[in-house]
């Protein structure tokens, strides 16, 4: 197995930073990008950015306490339990009592839930095969490489939950 190197601890290097500052101002343009050309596609999908990001984290932490939810997005218990009766209403989550401790509330995605979510990818998943059709053989080996550095990053970051850009040497 090849060894994954350490996170890089060079914080004060100023070409380093520009470097990154250049990479995330190329992604967001991208992002909006792509966002602009498929707007129509979305607006078909039926839930608003915030529930979407609700059942995002819902999907990866079944059976969430509300409150955790609310701390994960760092807004007031009254706004997430909004953004959660909505989904309820739509039938995309499921509210439980806590079996653990019955003054907690815990959710879960339905099956119509899920399947919304699958939407989501289908349609990001499309997105990026319009975009990757449009590149030559040559630099759809550089970005195939680009990714694969990215993923095993973003593998180690999730291995370290504790870890966070900040405490790795890089702006937060």
């Amino acid at each position: 197995m090849p060894e994954t190197p350490a996170p890089y601890a060079g914080a004060a290097d100023p070409e380093r930073k520009a470097v990154i500052e250049r990479i995330v101002a190329a992604y967001e343009a991208m992002m909006h990008s792509v966002a602009s050309a498929h707007a129509p596609e979305f607006l078909e999908v039926g839930v608003t950015m915030s529930q979407a990001k609700v059942l995002y984290l819902v999907q990866a932490a079944p059976g969430l306490r509300m409150s955790d939810l609310s701390a994960r997005l760092g807004v007031s218990l009254s706004t997430v339990s909004g953004v959660v009766d909505r989904l309820v209403d739509q039938g995309l989550l499921n509210r439980r009592d806590d079996p653990a401790d019955r003054r907690h509330v815990v959710l879960r995605l339905t099956d119509a839930g899920a399947t919304q979510l699958e939407l989501f990818r289908e349609l990001n998943e499309g997105q990026i095969r319009a975009l990757l059709s449009r590149i030559d053989a040559t630099d759809l080996a550089v970005i195939g490489q680009a990714l694969d550095v990215l993923a095993a990053a973003a593998s180690r970051q999730a291995a370290t939950p504790s870890a966070s850009p900040a405490t790795e040497g890089e702006p937060a």
